[in-house]
């Protein structure tokens, strides 16, 4: 029986985009659990100025994932990198059938995904590393409501698998995980709305909203010496709403 790896992510550098809030910051706490070095990034100064008030042993830096200079930079000023964690992204129900609105979703969600990993890949490629990207349900199914985030999280799906194969030869496996409805301020209006929660949860065997914390575990497996022969694997965490 596997036993897990005592201190594998001790003295580890590991990089958590998106990671401020909700499960981006959830997986950053649960590394620094570990004795892992974090470093998270969030997109405004707002978010930036909370994050380092409420993680004080974490590095929090602000970058766009849109803004691919900025992106260029964050991992070029790195001397190592052993793990890479993507979880930046919105969603915006109701706007995404704007093309433009759309396009922005689609910059965010799956581009700035791969503006990550292409400048993370070098530093990866030193150490065997890993990246875990952030796809969704909306991943395998369609939402009426959005569009633009369905897209990109089949396109993070799909990036996933073609990276893995792409970076296998330098030692760097990839994957991601597919979360179900989690209870974050994403979902919050959801969560709110009893007409729009019941059948949620009616559907979802477990019958609760997902924590954040529920994200932690999947992703140090994927991250871990345990997962060594896992690459291009997506695993859903959902509950099994996809199952139902």
């Amino acid at each position: 029986m596997a036993v897990w790896p005592v201190d594998c992510f001790r003295g580890k550098k590991i990089v958590v985009t998106g990671a401020t809030s909700g499960i981006g910051a959830a997986i950053a706490r649960g590394f620094v659990d570990e004795g892992a070095d974090v470093i998270v990034t969030g997109a405004t100064t707002q978010e930036v100025d909370a994050a380092r008030a409420q993680m004080p042993n974490v590095d929090v830096r602000q970058l766009d994932v849109r803004d691919e200079a900025a992106v260029a930079s964050l991992f070029s000023g790195l001397d190592s990198l052993n793990h890479l964690v993507n979880c930046a992204g919105v969603i915006r129900r109701g706007d995404e059938f704007k093309p433009e609105v759309f396009a922005d979703v689609i910059d965010i969600n799956l581009i700035g995904t791969m503006r990550s990993c292409a400048a993370a890949q070098p530093l990866l490629a030193k150490n065997g590393g890993t990246i875990v990207n952030t796809a969704s349900m909306l991943s395998f199914f369609g939402g009426g409501m959005v569009p633009g985030y369905s897209a990109s999280k089949g396109g993070v799906a799909q990036l996933t698998k073609s990276l893995a194969i792409a970076y296998a030869k330098d030692g760097i496996r990839v994957n991601a995980i597919a979360p179900g409805w989690i209870a974050t301020p994403l979902t919050k209006a959801l969560q709110d709305d009893e007409a729009r929660a019941r059948p949620i949860l009616a559907r979802t065997p477990l019958a609760r909203w997902g924590r954040p914390e529920d994200l932690v575990g999947g992703v140090a497996y994927l991250s871990s010496p345990l997962a060594s022969f896992v690459t291009g694997s997506v695993l859903v965490i959902d509950g099994g709403y996809l199952i139902t």
